[in-house]
Formats: C-alpha cells, sequence, structure tokens
C-alpha cells in the first residue's frame, strides 16, 4: 500500500484542529452546566440549548463528510477519507478533555456520545476503539487507491460493515431508548409527559454496558476488514501477474 504523505498530514491537522475545537466548546458547556464535575444524572438542558446542540452536532457531521469528498476521488476513496477524518477528531475531542479538564479519569467513565437520533452513550473506552477502527480501515482504502488500485468491498463485506455499525449503534442507544418507552415518548397512549421523562433523565444513572453487543459489532466489523483486505491483495497479485 501507498500513502499520499502530504494529504494525509494536511488532513489530519485538520482533523485535530476539529477536535480541539470541539473539545473547548464542551469546556465551555460543562462550566456552565457541570460546574462541578460532568457526571450521571444529568442536568436538563432547555429545549432551545438542546436545538442548539442538534445542530451543532450536525455541523460537525457536515464538515467531516466535506472533508471526505474534497480529499478522496473515488467514492470509495471519499468514504476512507470521511473515517479517517472522524476517528482523528473523535480520539483528539477526547484527549482535548483531558487536557483542559482532566475528564475522563478512567478508559470506563460514560459519557454522552451524541444525541441524534437518540441520545447515545456508553464508556469513552467503546467510541476510541471505534475511532482506532476506523482510520485502521481509512488507511487501508486510502492506500490502495493510492497503488492505483480500483479497491472493492463486495456485498457480503458491505453486510458485515453495516451489520456490525448497527450492532455498535444499538449498544449505545438502547439505555435511552429502553428509558423512552418506558416513559411511554413512542407509545402514543397519552401517558408520557415532558416533567415524567425530564425526571427520569434527572434520575438516570447507567450502570452496565453492553460489551458483548458492542464486542459483536466491532468483531463483524474486524471481518468484513480483513475480508476486503484479502480479496483487494489477491486483485492486485492477480494484475500484477497480468
Amino acid at each position: 500500500m501507498r500513502f499520499d504523505l502530504k494529504k494525509i498530514i494536511i488532513v489530519g491537522l485538520f482533523a485535530v484542529a476539529m477536535g480541539f475545537f470541539e473539545a473547548i466548546v464542551v469546556v465551555y458547556l460543562r462550566q456552565i452546566y457541570y460546574p462541578e464535575g460532568f457526571s450521571f444524572p444529568l442536568s436538563v438542558l432547555g429545549s432551545k440549548i438542546y436545538g442548539v446542540e442538534l445542530i451543532r452536532e450536525f455541523s460537525t457531521l457536515v464538515m467531516l463528510v466535506c472533508t471526505g469528498l474534497l480529499a478522496g476521488r473515488t467514492h470509495h476513496e471519499k468514504f476512507g477519507w470521511f473515517l479517517f477524518t472522524f476517528g482523528i477528531w473523535d480520539i483528539i475531542y477526547y484527549a482535548g478533555l483531558k487536557l483542559f479538564l482532566g475528564w475522563p479519569p478512567s478508559w470506563f467513565t460514560w459519557d454522552i456520545l451524541f444525541l441524534i437520533p437518540v441520545t447515545w452513550i456508553g464508556p469513552v473506552l467503546a467510541p476510541v476503539i471505534c475511532s482506532v477502527t476506523m482510520i485502521l480501515l481509512a488507511l487501508m482504502v486510502i492506500g490502495f487507491s493510492n497503488k492505483g488500485l480500483t479497491i472493492r468491498f463486495g456485498k457480503l463485506s458491505w453486510i458485515l460493515l453495516l451489520s456490525g455499525a448497527l450492532l455498535i449503534f444499538v449498544s449505545f442507544i438502547q439505555d435511552y431508548t429502553t428509558l423512552l418507552i418506558r416513559e411511554g415518548f413512542f407509545g402514543g397512549s397519552g401517558g408520557f409527559t415532558k416533567q415524567g421523562l425530564e425526571t427520569a433523565v434527572l434520575s438516570f444513572i447507567p450502570k452496565k454496558f453492553n460489551w458483548w453487543l458492542f464486542g459483536l459489532g466491532e468483531a463483524t466489523i474486524l471481518w468484513a476488514i480483513v475480508r476486503i483486505f484479502l480479496q483487494n491483495s489477491r486483485n492486485r497479485m492477480f494484475a500484477n501477474e497480468k
């Protein structure tokens, strides 16, 4: 595999800057809403601030996607550069929080990961593992592409990647989704009240992360990565023979 070192450095610097920028924004938010330190149970954000947070998250994702679109040439390359930027950004975000706030105190400290489409939570170690995996897949895709090869994923590899991502997604959202179901948010029976949900959120403390489900999702993605690597390595060998 071959890498465009200049492009990796430039895109990497952008991702690092984004990570620190995101961390600094969160430092301000925690100073306002969690002056004594961030921990569960959480303070309830006002509807206006919550809406602003959703827009901020969406805007961050748009920036990451646009970086991939600008840096890559083919669809697979664009996907690879998006994953690379996302992974670096997320890891540096936590590094920034550790630098500025001394948080998290451990790899197993719980955090809010995303708010779209519902609140994602999990130990800090989990998203960091995901980010490292993203970078691994990204470098493989970018490396093959820079050799002038048309990288192929194959239908089964895509199924494995998406299935693994879905399992990890469920492991992140299952606690808050269960909370919303219990409070009647999805029931439409009239039992749901905003006050009831706020009370539930204010008293909610996550106790046990579903590492089995997360691990199954991660293993499925790694299986897909190995398949993609082996398949494209064979294609490269056949191309060299010709």
